[in-house]
């Protein structure tokens, strides 16, 4: 089990740590973390299995850690029979805070459009079944997960999109449907992320929250930058260095303001 957190406050709502790029050093991992403020790590579910381990790692690793429990739509087409069964299952246990990831992805279209969004659909319900909040996932789905979110906003607890990289358009509307917004190292690329350091101001404070997504989009803000090019929950400072320059506030205001987010939204302590 990693040591006490220091009461800094920081709180990744989004990080892989079942990733095999985590399997030789995960207490580094976590130990990096807490010494870099870190005090929890919301870890992501993006399958059956994954889901399984995440609640497994959260209960090693209590109570700094919490989970999602999802299938992502570039799994939707490999999932079990009865898998949003499981889902339900894993989230009767306290470490489940969220379903997802899930949602629709056009760019890749790993799984075909129609089966993404038939998991999408199920998995909405699903939260609004148990009153959890959802963390979606949108990557140039032309508005779908927008509409399919809509449909169902008035009874879902909280909605959570999860690594925001769209347009002022898709953003306005995710603010309209009064979710919640997840930024990550994304915006710390200066080939792709500058619009997005634009779009950041537009998003209210009690709207915002900040993830690493690792071991995926290593903020390339860090110098220097890791060898082995895998973010890790240790490195959420960057992005929330470079939130704080993009909003004219300091980084202790965009600490608290992202961290007290993500306790009510995942009902944290």
């Amino acid at each position: 089990m990693i040591r006490d957190a220091r009461n800094t406050g920081l709180i990744d709502i989004g990080a892989n740590l079942t990733n095999p790029a985590f399997a030789d050093d995960l207490a580094a991992v976590l130990r990096r973390a807490v010494d870099g403020g870190v005090e929890r790590i919301i870890v992501t579910g993006t399958d059956v299995a994954s889901s399984r381990a995440a609640v497994a790692l959260c209960a090693a690793h209590a109570p700094h850690l919490y989970c999602t429990v999802g299938v992502h739509p570039h799994d939707a087409a490999a999932a079990p029979d009865g898998w949003c069964d499981a889902l339900e299952e894993m989230a009767a246990n306290a470490a489940v805070r969220a379903i997802g990831e899930t949602g629709l992805d056009f760019k890749r279209n790993y799984s075909p459009p129609s089966t993404q969004q038939t998991v999408f659909e199920a998995q909405l319900r699903l939260a609004v079944r148990l009153r959890l909040p959802v963390f979606v996932h949108d990557r140039e789905s032309g508005g779908a997960v927008a509409d399919a979110l809509q449909r169902h906003r008035s009874r879902l607890r909280d909605v959570v999109v999860h690594c925001f990289t769209g347009t002022e358009a898709e953003l306005r509307r995710y603010l309209d449907l009064d979710c919640h917004v997840g930024i990550t190292g994304w915006i710390c690329d200066e080939r792709r992320g500058s619009e997005l350091k634009r779009l950041v101001s537009l998003i209210p404070d009690v709207r915002l929250l900040i993830e690493t997504d690792a071991p995926f989009l290593v903020p390339r803000t860090m110098s220097p930058r890791p060898k082995n090019r895998r973010n890790e929950p240790a490195h959420l400072v960057w992005v929330t260095r470079t939130v704080a320059d993009a909003r004219g506030r300091t980084v202790d205001e965009i600490d608290a303001i992202t961290s007290a987010n993500a306790r009510r939204v995942f009902a944290l302590d």
